[in-house]
């Protein structure tokens, strides 16, 4: 459009972006999305989709110069030569450990959404009324009855696969048919169901990749190589899904390689104007106009697009006068849980790779359950066999070993635990003034740890999935735990709480921000609490939500 003036700007373009850039084009408003980093087209950019290991010079595995080039990558599995470019090169985009925060990111068109777990859980009024219950924090200004039909409707286009439990805390879903348990899984969870009286559960994950063909796409293949990208539009991801119903309305412009530094914002009209955007090719920099803006860069970079836009007004950023800006960092904690052998099943083995597994919903601190700590955590995992390249200790060499190795190593099931992290004030991100990044801007200082209460609910986690196991026969049972950091559920939240008042938060009910009712933030910032459970579905459900009232105010002319 003339002048870089649209009707609504959406800034990143991920899970939360995509669903905004679709809901918004789809109402008719003429609307650009910008992306930090570089394009990647569906299919035609998937280069690594149809690899195997021994197409890369060091089969998949990270090397050397990668672990210096990606020091924080290099913490935990994203590092590998598979999909290297898919994330954010530490030595270009640094930030500042003010405590040890595994920070794990995708700067492209699409974000996370191409990488993501795709495990995809409702909430109940039982996690909305959390604080409340127990006051925690601030109240949630939404129950379940507000976004009840909104997970629907973004289920309904997402497809998110699942089986319906009637598990009171953990909402059935509109669900596509449901992955199959393996045969040990079945087992287990027959045993954990009956040693527990129904208290306890092990289901088939809830997760975005379709088992029919669904909107347009065919179906996942059960090639479960999800993060390289789906020529087959299996899971739900930007690029298979809404970029393409936000394209078909001919209302949307994709800008990549847009850094957006600020959003301007009018003292007298107390609305935002548009943004700054700095290009991340050329350097040069640009504005945009627009009646909305949706701010959806994920969690940690949004608190920097708002503490970056700071005015004459508001000092420490666009919507920091209730003091919460950039606070109340979250993610889940994991690294706990236990593996052992099943037995008894020598005889069975499975076809395919299911891009899928199982889940433990919560039990603690629910149905008359009370620990010494608050909230509580689930389980994700998976029953399966061991390949044919499994180690031998007593066969290490010759015609033993070469024997031992047409035979298919034994059956496992492995659980580990995702815990919810409360939300403390005190664990917050910062603009460091004294460093800079690539593109000469200053970056996100991270002050965020687990606290308390978080370090026992760790100790049920390990020592509780010991005890399942064992309960469910499982042999030589072991448990694992390290790396008590935040960063690596990547799952971050909070930085711009939604609620009841301007002075406890960031944002209102519709997540618009307080102090300028024509930006709306729907990523995991706005979140109030954690939850245990995987959060991106929820963040769909918000953003379509807040998509509908924010065209529903411009039309009433309130915003």
């Amino acid at each position: 459009m003339a002048d870089n003036t649209y009707d609504a700007i959406v800034i990143g373009s991920g899970i939360s972006g995509g669903w905004a850039a679709k809901e918004l084009t789809e109402k008719g408003l003429k609307t650009i999305m910008l992306e930090r980093g570089q394009n990647i087209e569906h299919i035609k950019d998937y280069v690594s989709a149809n690899k195997e290991a021994w197409d890369f010079p060091h089969r998949g595995k990270a090397t050397e110069q990668m672990k210096k080039d990606y020091p924080v990558l290099q913490r935990d599995y994203p590092l590998n030569e598979w999909n290297l470019d898919w994330w954010c090169k530490d030595s270009e985009s640094p930030y500042t450990e003010t405590k040890r925060f595994d920070w794990f990111r995708g700067y492209h068109v699409g974000g996370r959404s191409l990488m993501w777990g795709r495990q995809s859980y409702r909430w109940s009024d039982f996690d909305f009324e959390a604080n409340a219950r127990e006051g925690i924090s601030i109240d949630w200004p939404v129950r379940y009855k507000d976004i009840e039909s909104w997970y629907t409707y973004v289920e309904k286009f997402a497809g998110i696969s699942g089986s319906k439990e009637n598990i009171a805390h953990l909402p059935d879903s509109y669900f596509l048919p449901p992955y199959d348990m393996t045969c040990v899984e079945k087992d287990v969870s027959a045993r954990l169901k009956e040693h527990y009286k129904g208290l306890r559960h092990m289901i088939i994950g809830r997760v975005a990749n379709i088992t029919v063909p669904h909107e347009g796409r065919v179906g996942c293949q059960f090639r479960n190589k999800c993060w390289l990208g789906c020529p087959f539009g299996g899971y739900f991801s930007t690029q298979s899904s809404t970029l393409p119903a936000a394209m078909k309305t001919g209302n949307l412009t994709v800008r990549p390689w847009s850094i957006v530094t600020k959003i301007l914002y009018d003292k007298d009209t107390k609305k935002a104007t548009g943004v700054e955007v700095l290009d991340g090719e050329t350097l040069k920099t640009y504005e945009y106009k627009a009646k909305i803006i949706f701010l959806n860069a994920s969690s940690l970079n949004s608190a920097w697009v708002l503490m970056n836009s700071a005015t004459d007004v508001w000092p420490d950023g666009l919507g920091s006068s209730s003091g919460e800006l950039g606070h109340n960092v979250m993610d889940h904690h994991l690294g706990v849980g236990a593996s052992g052998i099943v037995e008894g099943y020598e005889d069975k083995y499975y076809y395919g790779r299911r891009a899928n597994g199982i889940y433990i919903p919560r039990f603690r601190n629910i149905n008359g359950d009370k620990r010494e700590y608050l909230r509580g955590f689930g389980y994700q995992g998976g029953g399966g066999r061991e390949g044919y390249d499994h180690e031998i200790a007593e066969y290490s060499i010759g015609k033993e070993y070469k024997q031992a190795l047409t035979e298919p190593g034994p059956w496992k099931m492995n659980i580990g635990g995702f815990g919810e992290t409360l939300p403390y004030h005190d664990n917050k991100v910062t603009i460091d003034k004294t460093k800079k990044d690539k593109w000469g801007l200053n970056v996100l200082a991270i002050d965020a740890e687990l606290k308390d209460n978080e370090l026992k609910m760790r100790k049920d986690m390990e020592a509780d999935a010991v005890e399942m196991l064992e309960a469910c026969g499982v042999k030589d049972v072991k448990s694992r735990s390290d790396n008590p950091y935040l960063g690596r559920g990547i799952h971050e939240m909070g930085t711009a709480r939604m609620g009841k008042s301007p002075k406890t938060s960031v944002l209102n009910s519709w997540n618009q921000v307080w102090d300028a009712k024509n930006v709306f933030v729907t990523d995991g910032s706005f979140m109030t609490s954690a939850n245990c459970v995987n959060p991106s579905l929820t963040y769909m459900a918000f953003t379509a939500r807040a998509a509908d009232h924010a065209v529903s105010e411009l039309k009433k002319g309130n915003i």
